[in-house]
């Protein structure tokens, strides 16, 4: 299942970049015939975005490689990178819309042939709403933070290209031509705004978070409802790794019980949790009923099933 799924994102992740490079093409054409300082902006984020899904790309192939000698529990993480390399070029990106903003602010000056021009950024938005949703879609169904953190990127720059359009449409209207740059300037803080977010999110992941907690909630149900034979279970962890879910917990068996029996009940619970999250990796120690282990299994046991 986990194998399936990362041929998927990364296939995915794949067609994202010539979407990115059509998509800067675009946009790049609309500030060519209009000279719009806020359309030059929305031109320089999708330069990210075009770095970013060959970035995304080249992570998702290598979070997918098999563990090995010297990455016994895979590389996983590698997905996180992906997401905190995408958020650092996102702020560069709002840095440098600033720099493009702040001299059109002294000379401001409306746009040329606006009608060709927005209808061209129109299609750029159209085509990176529904790539957005896609990509974020799919990163929740894999556990991709690189796919997730590529979407919610391009959902922003969907936002940017709506704002864009709006602001340029009240310049025409209006006669003002400094709502032009000034949009940059907000165009900029927003994404600023949203780097912020795919970092701390790539961050929080890369510090081992534990799973979301209706997830641990599942996971402690399916082990309460087969743990049938051994005397409870505690010190149960859990973390995410991009795509992957570890669990971990110690099960407390009766001294006298047979190895094969004790390894028969380990193989129940993990069916059992993999039927609530396929593809996790789970390691169960297995304990002899002792004074240490006895004291804590009955309230472990109803902590487990409530």
């Amino acid at each position: 299942m986990a194998d399936i799924h990362d041929n998927k994102a990364q296939r995915l992740a794949f067609w994202g970049i010539p979407l990115a490079f059509a998509v800067l093409a675009l946009k790049l054409a609309a500030w060519w015939v209009t000279g719009s300082v806020a359309l030059l902006s929305d031109g320089l984020e999708s330069i990210v975005n075009v770095v970013a899904s060959i970035v995304a790309f080249v992570v998702i192939g290598y979070a997918a490689k098999p563990a090995d000698a010297g990455h016994p529990f895979g590389h996983y993480k590698a997905e996180y990178f992906s997401a905190v390399v995408e958020g650092v070029l996102i702020v560069v990106a709002a840095l440098v819309i600033v720099v493009e903003a702040i001299p059109a602010v002294l000379a401001p000056r409306l746009p040329d042939a606006p009608a060709l021009g927005l209808a061209i950024n129109l299609l750029a938005g159209v085509i990176n709403a529904v790539w957005a949703a896609m990509l974020i879609r799919a990163g929740r169904a894999y556990r991709s933070p690189a796919l997730s953190a590529d979407g919610h990127h391009i959902l922003s720059d969907v936002v940017t290209s709506v704002g864009v359009l709006v602001g340029l449409l009240l310049a025409i209207a209006t006669g003002y031509a400094v709502l032009d740059p000034l949009l940059a300037v907000l165009v900029a803080g927003n994404i600023l705004y949203q780097g912020w977010k795919v970092i701390a999110r790539s961050v929080d992941g890369l510090m081992d978070r534990a799973v979301l907690p209706e997830e641990e909630e599942a996971i402690k149900q399916a082990i309460a409802a087969s743990a049938t034979g051994s005397l409870g279970v505690h010190d149960l962890k859990t973390r995410q790794a991009g795509p992957a879910i570890f669990v971990d917990f110690h099960m407390v068996v009766p001294a006298a019980m047979p190895v094969g029996e004790a390894h028969d009940i380990c193989d129940r619970l993990e069916d059992a949790i993999r039927k609530v999250n396929p593809g996790a990796k789970i390691a169960i120690h297995v304990e002899p009923e002792g004074e240490k282990a006895h004291g804590i299994r009955v309230k472990v046991v109803e902590g487990l099933k409530s």
